[in-house]
């Protein structure tokens, strides 16, 4: 089965503009993600799609592949649809964000594997990691709930589910926004109409749910360290200072 990593990178940003040519340690942001992604060892490539001609010439800079998209898609996801419809070969496309400069490499790798190995009439898959005390109010940490198989039940800002008998097992988790799709089912979730728990929450994987489609979720210790705005670009400055600047 044969996979491909896209990383959207739009150029606009209102909390940090210009956030894929944001310096750390030395690089641009979008050089660290991308050469995080192409230490994954299942796909068969990785691609950046943009809408700037100036993170084209950033990521030629540094020999990576890149391709123009639409500056009028209103989400990723659209701008990770119009490069699948190019990828005639895909099977899978992985949606790495572009802001998430710390990704383990073995994490694109998990997801893409899952396809090769995991249940039948699998669509979409991501990722969720075990919630923190101090993010349960925070509506900017997304969480997730699962049935017993894993398949996603629902997202939401709030903290979900609430505790109210405070079951001494009960394991909550945060969504981690990195997702690998079924390429014809990636063509057919952004050609879908917006739905009513996707514009309240705006959360756009609620509208697979809310279709009926099944998303499963994969458990993991990875902590996201995403870049949204400046303060988050000082902590990742910091961790890789640590590292000696490297971000492999």
């Amino acid at each position: 089965m044969k996979s491909y990593c896209v990383i959207p990178a739009r150029y606009a940003s209102t909390r940090l503009p210009g956030k894929p040519l944001a310096d750390i340690a030395g690089k641009p942001m979008i050089q660290h993600v991308y050469e995080r992604a192409k230490q994954a060892k299942l796909p068969a490539g990785v691609l950046v799609a943009t809408d700037s001609e100036l993170v084209i010439e950033a990521v030629r800079a540094f020999g990576g592949s890149v391709v123009m998209t639409s500056a009028d898609h209103p989400t990723g996801t659209d701008r990770l649809a119009e490069v699948a419809a190019q990828l005639t070969d895909a099977d899978v496309i992985i949606n790495v964000q572009g802001d998430e400069p710390l990704l383990p490499p073995a994490i694109i790798d998990e997801l893409a594997a899952l396809f090769e190995n995991g249940p039948d009439g699998l669509d979409m898959a991501t990722l969720a990691s075990p919630l923190l005390p101090e993010e349960q109010d925070n509506p900017a940490a997304v969480k997730v709930v699962t049935d017993l198989a894993g398949n996603a039940l629902y997202f939401s800002r709030s903290l979900i589910p609430y505790p109210r008998n405070h079951h001494a097992g009960l394991a909550l988790y945060k969504h981690v926004g990195i997702y690998a799709y079924r390429r014809d089912f990636l063509l057919t979730f952004a050609a879908l109409q917006p739905t009513p728990l996707e514009q309240a929450e705006s959360l756009e994987q609620l509208r697979a749910l809310e279709h009926g489609y099944r998303i499963r979720v994969i458990k993991t210790q990875f902590r996201s360290v995403g870049v949204d705005t400046p303060e988050d670009l000082a902590r990742v400055n910091q961790i890789l200072a640590k590292t000696g600047g490297q971000s492999l």
